[in-house]
């Protein structure tokens, strides 16, 4: 029998619509707060559990974890932030060293093959001397500075409202997170029926599984690549860790970070040192993105290399960072169907060349 659609219905159907647009788009500047904030409660679920069970009361619990999550996040940029603030002054001196004097050719530059001397020459023309390199600084100094301070300051400010209303949204997700779940159940079963609940399931296993893949893995690759930093004897090896392990969140994006490192090295004629460390940040980052992520992703949501990769440069195209997550997600979901459309309908040809029908 089909549905009979009144006009009571239509309207009612009309209006919920228009106030869901109308709820978005009044919403459109916080959802990637809110964004963030689903993807930090799913990753850290289990945990709240943990804590709620041992707390004293629920909100306790949920103040005490948004306070550990805010300080994780805040942790890592506040070291980073501090290390810049440091080298300013160090950027201002070399500045005024080399204007008065200009830029030394490095020892490393007429080594390379083929290009060696080439390289060397121009270096010494128009940066040994002090008027190529007041010519240069000159350039840089002509492109507004200013401007981009400006700019940084407005980004930077924007970034934080966006982390406040973050953690002040998860803190109130970690309170009433059973009722909303509750609630967000129902009303799935009313809208799509009891037998959508596996993609929901599906949804929350790739969000959990790929900050996993992600956040853990890229924070292992920049400890490893930090014990690295410091053998190698580069500076600031801790600043250069934690960039890395911000930077490895996403795929092949380490490789920035120890590449950098390994220009420092031969800008100081260390040659070895920079060969050896780029070929073990190259060894743990083939290892990291082709075996450890796979396992880590696939294992919970099934989902191929392939897929997976797809998912998470995609996602982060489309939707920038928080795409990261929402990207094998939403593959997760779109499999998940296809293989049930698939499976139902080789039951159903199975069905029809059984003998006897």
């Amino acid at each position: 029998m089909s549905p009979t659609w009144s006009p009571q219905l239509l309207a009612r159907i009309l209006v919920v619509a228009i106030l869901v647009v109308l709820a978005i788009f009044t919403l459109r500047h916080m959802l990637p707060a809110l964004g963030w904030a689903v993807v930090l409660a799913i990753a850290t679920w289990p945990l709240r559990r943990w804590l709620a069970g041992n707390a004293a009361s629920t909100t306790l619990a949920a103040i005490l974890l948004t306070i550990a999550v805010g300080l994780v996040i805040l942790g890592p940029l506040v070291v980073i932030a501090t290390q810049a603030t440091r080298e300013i002054g160090l950027i201002a001196q070399w500045v005024q060293e080399a204007r008065a004097k200009g830029l030394g050719t490095p020892d490393w530059l007429s080594h390379l093959p083929v290009i060696g001397g080439y390289a060397a020459s121009w270096w010494h023309d128009h940066l040994g001397n002090p008027e190529g390199t007041q010519e240069l600084l000159g350039r840089v100094q002509s492109m507004q500075p200013l401007r981009w301070t400006r700019h940084l300051g407005s980004e930077l400010f924007s970034r934080l409202v966006i982390l406040g209303f973050t953690l002040l949204t998860l803190l109130f997700i970690y309170r009433d997170g059973p009722r909303l779940i509750e609630q967000a159940r129902n009303v799935a079963d009313r809208m799509l029926g009891p037998s959508a609940r596996p993609y929901g399931i599906e949804a929350i296993a790739a969000v959990r599984a790929t900050v996993n893949g992600l956040v853990l893995v890229g924070l292992g690759e920049g400890a490893l690549l930090f014990v690295a930093y410091v053998a190698a004897g580069l500076p600031h090896p801790l600043m250069l860790g934690f960039a890395t392990g911000i930077l490895a969140t996403v795929p092949f994006g380490a490789p920035l970070v120890y590449s950098v490192a390994c220009l420092i090295l031969l800008a100081d004629s260390r040659i070895t040192a920079a060969i050896i460390l780029f070929l073990f940040g190259s060894l743990i980052v083939f290892l990291a993105d082709h075996f450890v992520r796979p396992a880590l992703i696939g294992m919970s949501t099934r989902l191929p290399f392939i897929w997976i990769l797809l998912g998470i440069f995609g996602g982060l195209a489309t939707f920038g960072l928080l795409g990261l997550f929402l990207g094998p997600a939403i593959l997760a979901v779109v499999l998940a169907i296809w293989r049930e459309a698939a499976a139902s309908a080789a039951s159903g040809r199975t069905e029809e060349l059984a003998p006897g029908r």
